[in-house]
């Protein structure tokens, strides 16, 4: 079986973006523009609690996933705290012309004026904000309800434990790396936390995004775009299949290397792996030895390897990992997914 198909097109994909329509520094076009020329195919362009469809940017190359990004706080009023946790989600429209404002609250509406506000239609309750896994399981059925997908930003910036994000019900995915938090903090590459909530039983996919905002220019340390992106593999080339595959978890998260084919033979435990060149790859089984296979010496990168899986393991996912340190990670597939059993 395939679990990732070499028989499919993979497209590049910035998940989580901002433009000037919150608080980034450029315009949807332009950002159309410096994503097409670096290779993407698709760019989700979440700004904060402002949904807004940007269908006019479409060409047969290329796509934006209609989308926003919302933020909950401890605080009512919704202001910012440097030791107080917080959580973050991008909703993702099934339909590219849905902008409705989920469980709207002006408190958090600070880069969108009123008229816009109120210009889009509302779903939810509207009462304040409560840091909470009620809440917050409230406010992800309501996106759901009403014609989103849901996912969730940045664990370790948000201060969030696996043990926390456990609780959330209805999420599809969680960002294994945002680009503009590792340049803060070096430390959101989210491999570890991913396989605790993996080995709660936490079905799951993992992106990979930028959340570029563009205050600093290419070249500049701190700059933003370009870092982290995810792969997704389509039926076709249109939204409706970007958005399925996306649900169903039909991506990986990178900041540089590609996954060419992921195959599986349950009979005899064979898991195949194809990739551009790697310095490593591994295949973290759920035990406290991953699966690996390191290039030696002088050879030549590694671009395939075979593994046996153990019948014990209770999933796997694939990590591999170029000469830069850049690395692509498949999602978790579980034992059921791969010996058809529980």
């Amino acid at each position: 079986m395939y679990l990732i198909s070499p028989k499919k097109n993979q497209y590049k994909a910035n998940l989580h973006c901002h433009s000037t329509f919150s608080d980034g520094r450029r315009t949807p076009e332009e950002l159309k523009e410096m994503y097409k020329s670096k290779g993407y195919s698709i760019l989700a362009i979440t700004d904060h609690e402002a949904p807004r469809y940007h269908t006019h940017l479409w060409d047969d190359d290329f796509l934006t996933v209609t989308g926003y990004e919302c933020y909950i706080r401890i605080d009512p009023s919704a202001a910012y705290k440097l030791f107080q946790k917080e959580v973050h989600l991008n909703l993702f429209a099934r339909d590219p012309e849905n902008e409705t404002h989920i469980c709207y609250n002006k408190n958090y509406c600070k880069y969108t004026d009123e008229e816009r506000q109120m210009a889009v239609p509302h779903a939810g309750s509207e009462r304040e904000r409560e840091y909470s896994p009620e809440y917050i399981n409230e406010y992800i059925r309501t996106a759901r309800e009403n014609g989103y997908i849901v996912a969730y930003n940045h664990p370790y910036w948000s201060l969030e434990s696996a043990d926390e994000v456990f609780r959330y019900e209805g999420l599809f995915s969680f960002e294994m790396c945002n680009n503009n938090s590792y340049l803060i903090n070096g430390l959101e590459l989210n491999g570890a936390f991913y396989d605790n909530l993996l080995l709660r039983g936490c079905a799951i996919a993992c992106h990979g995004s930028d959340d570029n905002h563009n205050k600093k220019e290419e070249g500049d340390p701190e700059f933003d775009s370009f870092g982290a992106f995810t792969m997704i593999y389509p039926e076709a080339f249109d939204y409706s299949s970007i958005i399925s595959a996306m649900e169903n978890g039909e991506m990986y998260s990178s900041t540089g290397p590609e996954i060419y084919e992921v195959s599986f033979d349950p009979e005899e435990r064979i898991l195949h792996v194809e990739c551009s060149g790697a310095e490593h790859i591994y295949v973290y089984n759920g035990g406290k030895s991953p699966y690996r296979v390191h290039r030696g010496g002088a050879d030549a990168p590694i671009t395939s390897a075979d593994f046996t899986v153990s019948a014990k393991a209770p999933y796997i996912r694939i990590s591999v990992v170029d000469e830069k340190g850049k690395k692509a990670d498949t999602r978790g597939f579980f034992h059921r997914e791969l010996f058809g059993e529980e």
